[in-house]
């Protein structure tokens, strides 16, 4: 019996060894505010703004509409997508799918708007990754505008530390990080967060409290830049430090004066930040805002940066941006199952190149975020959800767009 109890009070001292060792080791490492956030808060969630402290963005005085389609035109799309995706009922399915928000636009017409799971028009959601796409269109206004001189600039022309803790630094370029192929070492574990993840990158890039520094001290050179695609988090962050310093200005205002109030956001936003004391915005994610707004931001790309004959992001920057770069050998530069056969990734946007040579792109996030944009079709498609669509939906999701391509009017159509 004695031998019983001494076999199970070593298993408990076991236990909990394994449970405060790296608990202990984490808050040395990093800090006690980073661990406990990880334990707390758990797994990310699109609530996650409700924790995080956040930097607002103010919506201008003059708010943009869409036109308000019709409800043969609801129905039309409804029919559509329910053949498509051979479902019966499109509402009760995209309810069921965990979808907050799907809104579908044609020729600048709402065809189809509808909101699940508690969600209104005007409720908030998150952005996730979608943020990297709204990073991409600032760091393209600050090079027209004179404070970024080239994206072939090294990053430690705006960032000199970083060349003093490791020489290699100089060889990275504005350009490798916003193609994801920097160098930089990012580890990455899955969801939910275990003990032993807080020690990934992705964790640390997510829930670390001053990611100025966690950037600056924590990022390490693993390879030359440009050989391979690496989805990285550190990579918009440093360009949001260079933002910071070549603007002189926080990032969020940079993104209220530049983009926000000129292409009129009907609601105010906010950019959460990693803590109150660092102030600095979460540049991977974070922007949260209502559905009907990044769609709005959706229609600056698909109208190639111009807003009602003001040119906010240069024409040039949003076709570098979304246009997928031939010269680079596919098969050596992105990792396996990483894309579909045609899709690319060009400046924080993702790409699918058609067989004609006309291509689509998006701005994703977690959890199934998402800004479809199809220049062919006139087309924008924002979902926002709790949970990623069912991926059998992919490919018939492909083919709703490629119809709307054919039925798009064309003398109302952009030019």
């Amino acid at each position: 019996m004695k031998r019983a109890w001494k076999i199970v009070a070593i298993a408990l001292i076991a236990i909990v060894l394994s449970v405060l060792l790296p608990l202990t080791i984490a808050s040395i490492l990093y800090s006690p505010e980073y661990v406990q956030r990880c334990v707390s808060w758990g797994p990310s969630d699109v609530y996650d703004y409700q924790k995080f402290p956040q930097r607002m963005i103010q919506a201008g005085s003059e708010p943009f509409f869409f036109r308000q389609g019709s409800a043969e035109d609801e129905a039309r799309v409804r029919s559509m997508l329910e053949s498509t995706l051979r479902i019966d009922d499109l509402d009760c399915s995209l309810e069921a799918a965990g979808t907050q928000a799907f809104i579908v636009i044609q020729n600048d017409t709402i065809l189809y708007e509808r909101y699940f799971n508690g969600a209104r028009r005007e409720s908030i959601v998150t952005s996730f990754s979608m943020a990297k796409s709204f990073t991409s269109a600032l760091v393209g206004i600050a090079l027209a505008e004179g404070h970024i001189k080239s994206v072939d600039d090294p990053v430690t022309k705006y960032l000199p530390e970083l060349a003093l803790r490791d020489p290699r630094f100089s060889n990275i370029t504005l350009r490798h990080l916003l193609m994801m192929s920097s160098g930089l070492r990012f580890t990455s574990e899955d969801y939910p967060i275990y003990l032993d993840d807080m020690f990934s990158d992705n964790v640390l890039t997510y829930y670390y409290p001053d990611l100025r520094e966690l950037a600056l001290e924590n990022t390490q050179i693993v390879e030359p830049p440009g050989l391979h695609f690496l989805y990285n988090d550190y990579n918009p962050q440093i360009l949001g430090m260079v933002l910071e310093r070549t603007t002189g200005q926080n990032v969020s205002y940079y993104l209220q004066e530049k983009i926000w109030k000129p292409i009129g956001m009907e609601y105010d936003g906010s950019w959460s930040m990693d803590s109150q004391e660092s102030g600095f915005e979460r540049m991977e994610s974070g922007i949260n805002a209502r559905s009907i707004d990044f769609a709005k931001f959706g229609r600056l790309y698909l109208y190639n940066g111009s807003w009602n004959g003001r040119q906010v992001i240069d024409s040039a920057w949003v076709a570098e941006s979304t246009q997928e770069d031939r010269s680079i050998d596919r098969a050596a530069y992105y990792p396996q199952k990483v894309l579909m056969e045609n899709g690319y990734y060009k400046y924080f946007w993702w790409g699918n190149r058609r067989d004609d040579g006309s291509y689509d792109f998006s701005a994703q996030g977690y959890l199934g975020q998402w800004i479809y944009v199809s220049p062919q079709a006139d087309l924008i498609i924002v979902r926002n959800g709790e949970k990623e669509l069912p991926k059998e939906w992919g490919p018939p999701m492909s083919q709703f767009i490629r119809a709307m391509g054919k039925n798009v009017n064309k003398t109302e159509a952009r030019v």
